[in-house]
C-alpha cells in the first residue's frame, strides 16, 4: 500500500477552493468546505479541525453549498443555522487521487493551503449512509501535537469585525 505522502507526490493534482465557517449557532462548530463539482461539499465539524495526527476528528455530512458562500461572513437570522458565520480559514485542496472518484469511494487524500491550516490531511467515510466521515490531520511538518486550542482560537481571516 503507498503511503499518503508518496500517492500526493505521483499523482496528478487539481486545485480547488476550500473553507471553514465557524459557526456559533445552538452550538458552536465548525464548517469544513471543499469545492466540488461546482458546489461546496460540507460537513460539520462539532470539535473544529485538529493538527494533532493522533486526533480523528468527526465530520458530519450536510447540503452542498453554492461556490459564492465560500466568502460569506455575517449573521444568519432566526431559523435554520442562525447564528453568527465567521471565516476561519480559506485557501486551495489538491487531491492526491482523482477526487470526484475518490469522494465518492469515501476516501480522500488532500492537500490544504490555507491560511491556517496547511499540509496533508485524509477525509474518510466511516458508514455506508454517506454521512459520517473523520478528518484526519497526516504526519507531515505541518503536524503538531498540543496547538488546537489556541488555532481554534484564532479570528477571522476575512474580516476584522470577527477579531
Amino acid at each position: 500500500m503507498y503511503s499518503a505522502l508518496l500517492l500526493y507526490k505521483i499523482m496528478p493534482k487539481t486545485r480547488s477552493v476550500y473553507v471553514i465557517h465557524k459557526h456559533a449557532d445552538s452550538h458552536l462548530h465548525y464548517d469544513f468546505r471543499l469545492e466540488l463539482n461546482g458546489v461546496l461539499k460540507s460537513w460539520i465539524l462539532p470539535k473544529g479541525p485538529s493538527l494533532n495526527p493522533k486526533n480523528k476528528r468527526l465530520a458530519i455530512a450536510v447540503e452542498d453549498h453554492a461556490l459564492d458562500y465560500a466568502n460569506f461572513e455575517g449573521i444568519i437570522p432566526a431559523g435554520y443555522g442562525a447564528g453568527t458565520v465567521m471565516l476561519w480559514d480559506k485557501g486551495y485542496w489538491e487531491s492526491a487521487l482523482p477526487t470526484l472518484a475518490a469522494y465518492k469511494k469515501g476516501q480522500l487524500i488532500i492537500k490544504l493551503e490555507g491560511t491556517k491550516l496547511k499540509g496533508l490531511w485524509k477525509l474518510t467515510l466511516q458508514d455506508k449512509s454517506l454521512k459520517h466521515w473523520l478528518l484526519i490531520k497526516l504526519l507531515d511538518e505541518f503536524a503538531a501535537e498540543n496547538q488546537d486550542e489556541a488555532l481554534l482560537a484564532t479570528p477571522s481571516v476575512h474580516s476584522a469585525l470577527f477579531e
